[in-house]
C-alpha cells in the first residue's frame, strides 16, 4: 500500500508507539475529572474514590504552585470552586492543600497525594495545563518529580506539544499524548496547524474533542498506530459516537456507562 507524502512525513517526525507500550489506554472508560456531580466537586478525592470503586481511569488537571509544586486544580483561579480568590500559581502548595473545594470536605490535593490514594489500582490521564507565553517546563518538571517510583499505569498530555515533546527528552517513563480540539481551528490552515503540532510535540496517543469526530485528521493518527481517546463525553448521543470513533471516552455526568 502507497503512503501518502504526510503520511510518510508524520512516521518520520511522529513515530507511531510501540503498541504493547500504549494497549492499556483503549482498555479504560475514563471519568473526566474523577466522577463529580452537585455533591462531589472535581479533581477532588472524592470524584477520584467514587471513580476507583466503579474501577474506572481517572482524567485530571494539574497547576503548578507558587513553590513549584503539581496540584491537582483545573482552573487558573480560584473562586470558581473554592471560597478563596485569586491565582493558584500565587499560592504555596503547602496553603493551596489547606482550601476546602466548595461545598465539600475535600481540600485541593497534590499531586503526590492523589498518586498515593489512586496507587495504582486504575489507568490514570495528567492534564498538564498550560499558557501559550509561558514555559511548561517549571510544571512538567514537577509532574515528574511526583510520578518518580509511581508504578501505576499512567499518561501525560497536554494542548501545549512542548509538554509531551519534554518528556520525551527528559521522563520517558509515562506516556505523552496531545489533546486535540478543532474548534476555531478548521479547513485547511487548521490541519496545517494540526499537523505541525502532531510534528513538534511527537505523542503517543490523542485526546481528541468528541465534538469533531469523526476527523481525518484524528482517523489518520489511529490508522497508524495512536490510540485515540475522546473527550467530553457528556451525554449517551456522545458516548455512541465515541464508541464509534475512538478507543476510549472520557466522560462524565449523562456520559458515563
Amino acid at each position: 500500500m502507497r503512503l501518502s507524502p504526510f503520511a510518510l512525513i508524520d512516521a518520520l517526525l511522529a513515530p507511531a508507539p510501540d503498541p504493547t507500550r500504549v494497549a492499556w489506554l483503549g482498555r479504560q472508560e475514563y471519568a473526566h475529572r474523577g466522577v463529580h456531580d452537585e455533591q462531589v466537586v472535581e479533581n477532588s478525592p472524592s470524584a477520584f474514590a467514587e471513580a476507583i470503586s466503579r474501577g474506572m481511569g481517572i482524567e485530571c488537571d494539574v497547576q503548578k504552585s507558587r513553590d513549584g509544586r503539581a496540584m491537582v486544580f483545573h482552573d487558573w483561579s480560584l473562586e470558581r470552586l473554592t471560597p478563596l480568590s485569586g491565582r493558584v500559581a500565587k499560592r504555596d502548595a503547602a496553603e493551596l492543600e489547606q482550601v476546602p473545594l466548595r461545598g465539600t470536605g475535600d481540600c485541593i490535593p497534590t499531586l503526590e497525594r492523589m498518586l498515593a490514594q489512586v496507587a495504582g489500582r486504575v489507568p490514570l490521564l495528567i492534564e498538564v495545563k498550560s499558557k501559550k507565553d509561558r514555559s511548561p517546563i517549571p510544571l512538567c518538571l514537577a509532574v515528574h518529580r511526583a510520578l518518580e517510583g509511581y508504578a501505576g499505569d499512567v499518561a501525560v498530555m497536554s494542548f501545549d506539544p512542548r509538554v509531551p515533546r519534554w518528556f520525551r527528552t527528559n521522563s520517558p517513563g509515562p506516556v505523552r499524548g496531545l489533546v486535540v480540539t478543532e474548534e476555531s481551528s478548521r479547513g485547511l490552515r487548521g490541519w496545517l496547524k494540526r499537523q505541525c503540532t502532531l510534528w513538534h510535540g511527537k505523542p503517543e496517543f490523542l485526546a481528541y474533542d468528541v465534538r469533531d469526530l469523526p476527523s481525518r485528521f484524528a482517523s489518520a493518527q489511529q490508522a497508524r498506530g495512536l490510540p485515540l481517546l475522546t473527550w467530553t463525553v457528556r451525554s449517551p448521543a456522545l458516548r455512541e459516537r465515541a464508541a464509534l470513533h475512538a478507543d476510549a471516552p472520557i466522560a462524565e455526568g449523562a456520559g458515563l456507562a
